[in-house]
């Protein structure tokens, strides 16, 4: 299968196009540089330009797009000056690629987040829930492009993410892991729940969807039940042996942040294994798989 992967310099893209690579699909990566350092196909594409996107689509006439490209930067996106960007990314150049790929007749998988819903209660997010109510810019921004693929396509997957960690770029673990080694004491928070999603594996479920044609609405993190950021820590610390001590603090201790984060970010993903998907591996096993990847364990 021909598929055409966007974003394919962040964590997520780079891991899809090493796993569609890896069973035997003709994978086109792309990103707005003009050129990215990988063994693959890449194409320039800008997704704020979308005579760019129907061009490079309609002519690369892909059978399945893997939309991983957004604009991911949460606190920066509250700033003004930023907004326009943050929706010509994330709502019109979603639009764009699901309007090419609509024209083309093909699937879209398109990455989402729990950053769509309200994050109030304890009650786990089922996939096929409507109760939205982001509460910033950045999921009202990826709400609209979920929204604006519903809209255009027949044959797509909207699957919604957390906490994410791949080998290619920034993440939480590499962050924690340079300022564990810098502080004796570092303090975190104990009041947002979720479960973290390491990109090695999901990108061999998202692989796992492409190849058919279960379409709807999914959630996808690791297994191992929900933690919180404290709770990730801890752990990360742990299985890096770090004697670093973590301290609980809540979210209103905490502060810096631009955004409003959701505190419920747990996500249901037994829809998964309903329709006949294999689940992600326990979270505490991809870290341990991830650190080793890293060269830290």
């Amino acid at each position: 299968m021909k598929i055409l992967v966007t974003g394919v310099g962040g964590q997520l893209g780079h891991d899809v196009m090493n796993e569609l690579a890896r069973r035997g699909h003709e994978a086109v990566g792309s990103d707005l540089a003009e050129t990215v350092d990988t063994p693959y196909a890449y194409v320039s594409m800008d997704l704020t330009d979308d005579a760019s996107v129907q061009r490079v689509i309609a002519e690369i006439k892909p059978e399945a797009v893997i939309h991983c490209a957004a604009w991911t930067a949460v606190d920066a996106a509250e700033d003004a000056e930023n907004r326009d960007l943050v929706k010509a990314v994330n709502v019109d150049g979603t639009a764009s690629v699901a309007r090419a790929c609509k024209a083309l007749d093909c699937k879209m998988i398109y990455i989402s987040t729990d950053y769509v819903f309200n994050g109030k209660g304890e009650t786990p997010w089922d996939p096929d829930c409507k109760d939205y109510e982001p509460l910033s810019v950045y999921g009202s921004t990826k709400l609209e492009g979920e929204l604006a693929v519903a809209e255009a396509l027949e044959k797509y997957f909207i699957v919604r993410i957390a906490w994410v960690f791949g080998v290619n770029g920034k993440n939480f673990i590499k962050t924690m892991l340079n300022v564990g080694r810098k502080y004796d004491t570092v303090r975190v928070v104990n009041d947002q729940i979720g479960t973290p999603t390491y990109t090695l594996d999901l990108s061999r479920l998202l692989v796992d969807m492409i190849e058919s044609e279960k379409y709807g609405y999914y959630h996808a993190t690791n297994e191992g039940g929900f933690i919180s950021w404290y709770d990730f820590t801890k752990e990360i610390y742990r299985q890096a042996g770090l004697s670093t001590n973590v301290l609980p603090v809540t979210t209103e201790e905490y502060g810096l942040t631009k955004a409003v984060r959701p505190n419920n970010s747990r996500l249901d993903k037994s829809k998964l294994s309903r329709m006949g998907f294999e689940p992600l591996p326990d979270w505490k096993d991809a870290l341990a798989r991830y650190l080793v990847q890293i060269g830290e364990k």
